[in-house]
This record gives C-alpha cells, structure tokens and sequence, in this order.
C-alpha cells in the first residue's frame, strides 16, 4: 500500500490518500475533491479550478496523469 496527499495530487491539503494503485489512490481523490466541491471550499476550488484548465489539453492532461502515476509507483510502500 503507497499513499498520496490531496496537494501531491493537484488538491490543496494534507489529507492521505491510501492504496495498492494509483487509479485507487486517484479515486479517492476524486471522491474528497466532490466532497470539498460540495462544501464550496475556496482552496479547493481554485484547485480544481487549474485542474479544469489542464484537462482542456487532452494531451497536458494525459502527461500529468502518467507522471503522477509514475511518482506513485516510485513512492516506498507505507506501514
């Protein structure tokens, strides 16, 4: 099992995600940010602002995506 923060992921906090790969870890993410939408937090929207941007460019988008997965994949795994 690896983990990744909300900020390490484009988010803007400290909350761990944790799983066995990225798409999990990712998924979770995904899951926080609806929340965070949800409760109209400002440093999160603006995240999820600049994140809109990337994904107007399939091709910046798919880059971010694989080098965030690489990043996962050469984290340690946790205890």
């Amino acid at each position: 099992m690896k983990m990744m923060t909300c900020k390490e992921l484009g988010g803007a906090c400290d909350l761990e995600f944790h799983g066995d790969s990225f798409e999990e870890v990712a998924e979770l993410s995904k899951m926080h940010g609806i929340e965070m939408y949800r409760k109209n937090d400002a440093q999160h929207l603006l995240a999820m602002k600049k994140m809109q941007e990337l994904m107007k460019d399939p091709e910046s988008m798919q880059k971010w995506y694989e080098s965030k997965k690489e990043e996962f994949s050469a984290l340690p795994d946790c205890k």
